[in-house]
């Protein structure tokens, strides 16, 4: 069997991280140098307002491998993985953090990994270097939600260092805190998922980006995860389910209420029940037609561009 050797693409966003970008490049030149097919390093400046956009300039004049993207402005990390997949050029693509805590020296095992069949693998750090009570202890929890919530078992789904066929990203956007999502989101597509454990080293320079108020985000962000892997294609299950069932408790509301008056000649104008029942017809009714009009956006979003609700699978992958 040949050795598994795509065309690779090393994928790292960055923010105010003046000072990494060079021993990062020193490493990751350190082990690929060696690497029998072409790869790139693809570094985002995400609107750094420190030395960092300098440092990268000068770095890419001195560098063939090295190519640098600049956003006008700090669009967040998900909006800077995603301008590095949409350029990059290799047949995998592999994203990790210019902050040093991913090691490049993982890089041929993630390969070797990817080279068993799956189209995905995902980094653990299972021996994490950051504080306990405020990086890896929500980091914990969260993990677990996400697992919960997609489907997709992962020990953390926060690790930087992952590794995917290019076209399996390019078929789709991210928005917001999404790009943690993107194993469950390729699993979506029908893509095979591991995990293995990788080297973290803890953070020598600069200063960490992430904090506690994120997590809220990225709550949000996983409810829209779920509603994709879940309905993205049929809407109206949710919308109706939820219609029918509303409607249909305030619909016998009502008629608990019409025999109370019918037979029984109780007085129910004054009765809450009685606004209950109306609220949860015309809840129901609004979330009915929501549903319909989710439907045909559905449709028009598939259609006008051509795209297909299903994925071929594609003969390339190898089976494990």
């Amino acid at each position: 069997m040949e050795p598994f050797a795509p065309t690779l693409s090393l994928v790292a966003p960055v923010y105010n991280e003046s000072g990494n970008l060079e021993p990062l490049l020193a490493e990751v030149h350190a082990v690929l140098d060696s690497y029998p097919s072409d790869w790139e390093l693809i570094l985002v400046d995400d609107g750094s307002s420190d030395g960092t956009r300098q440092e990268l300039s000068e770095l890419a004049v001195r560098d063939p491998r090295l190519r640098a993207i600049y956003l006008n402005r700090n669009f967040g990390q998900t909006a800077a993985l995603s301008a590095g997949i949409d350029t990059c050029r290799g047949e995998v693509v592999i994203t990790l953090d210019a902050d040093l805590q991913n090691d490049p020296a993982d890089i041929p095992a993630v390969l070797k990994k990817m080279g068993e069949g799956y189209d995905v693998v995902s980094g653990w750090r299972k021996n994490r270097q950051d504080d306990f009570v405020s990086r890896t202890l929500p980091s914990r929890m969260a993990n677990g939600l996400i697992s919960w919530i997609t489907g997709v078992q992962l020990h953390d789904y926060g690790c930087s260092l992952k590794a995917y066929y290019r076209d399996t990203l390019q078929s789709f956007r991210i928005y917001g805190e999404m790009h943690r999502f993107l194993p469950a989101l390729c699993t979506w597509r029908g893509a095979r998922v591991t995990e293995m454990v990788v080297n973290h080293r803890a953070r020598t320079r600069g200063v960490s980006k992430y904090g506690i108020s994120r997590t809220f985000r990225v709550i949000l962000d996983l409810l829209t995860v779920k509603f994709l892997l879940e309905y993205s294609t049929k809407p109206m299950r949710v919308f109706g389910s939820w219609g029918l069932g509303l409607g249909g408790l305030g619909f016998s509301v009502a008629l608990y209420l019409s025999f109370l008056k019918i037979a029984m000649n109780e007085q129910i104008g004054n009765r809450p029940l009685l606004l209950l029942s109306a609220l949860l017809i015309i809840v129901g009714l609004q979330l009915i037609m929501l549903g319909l009009i989710s439907e045909l956006l559905v449709r028009v979003y598939y259609e006008s561009q051509g795209k297909k609700v299903y994925e071929i699978a594609h003969p390339r992958r190898r089976q494990h």
